[in-house]
């Protein structure tokens, strides 16, 4: 469970989520957003060059799952996220990679079209375009925490893993460190815990949406609302 043990009359924990961001990845993803008071977007890592930063999955149009990638120029393979260029015709090339998700034609809401023309243009600053769609969707969700990126802060030089999460919490001023369920083996409760912060990962998530994308644009927004909220505790 997510909720505070704490007694009736403590405050409540101030939450912190650090992640990655992704290219508008399953629900799941979001459910960090709709339980943290803070959001930071973890920019000042290694680009992972096979993770999800720069591709999501969508169905594939003969059953099963594909992958719809964001062309990115090359760079040296120490890069960090915030420093990744997209290519010049990563719009085109993304739309074209899109063809067989008819759905994306549809523009009768602003969030439809807001995210139709992220697509067709995100620009050349990875980063930049992968904060966009993820603020854009967090509106249209109605999920409302605090989002700024990591590499705004300023930490101590040579931090890594989970020391670096828990200096981002305190800086944060976070009593609670909220993280996906995939993060369990990474961080121990003890270090946390020495640094007055409470360790909480999500559970597995069991919803109906593990391909946000096409649902943004076929789905109604307050069920996918529904979906995330009621997968957190």
């Amino acid at each position: 469970m997510l909720g505070d043990t704490r007694g009736e009359y403590e405050p409540r924990a101030r939450r912190v989520a650090v992640m990655q961001p992704y290219f508008l990845p399953y629900a799941g993803y979001f459910r960090l957003f709709a339980a943290a008071d803070v959001f930071v977007i973890l920019d000042d890592v290694q680009f992972p060059r096979r993770g999800r930063v720069h591709r999501c999955q969508v169905p594939a149009p003969g059953g099963g799952e594909r992958w719809l990638t964001l062309a990115v120029q090359k760079a040296p393979r120490d890069a960090l996220i915030r420093d990744m260029q997209l290519a010049p015709d990563s719009g085109a090339r993304l739309m074209a990679n899109s063809a067989g998700l008819p759905a994306l034609d549809r523009t009768d809401t602003a969030l439809r079209r807001e995210l139709r023309a992220l697509i067709e243009d995100p620009g050349r600053d990875l980063t930049a375009f992968l904060e966009r769609t993820l603020r854009r969707v967090c509106a249209g969700l109605r999920l409302t925490p605090e989002i700024l990126r990591s590499s705004a802060l300023t930490k101590p030089e040579g931090l890594t893993g989970q020391d670096r999460i828990v200096e981002i919490v305190r800086q944060m001023g976070g009593t609670c460190y909220v993280n996906a369920p995939g993060g369990r083996a990474l961080y121990d409760p003890a270090r946390f815990a020495a640094a007055g912060v409470a360790l909480r990962f999500l559970p597995p998530y069991r919803g109906r949406f593990p391909h946000l994308l096409p649902a943004l644009f076929t789905d109604d927004i307050e069920t996918i609302r529904a979906d995330i909220l009621g997968q957190i505790d």
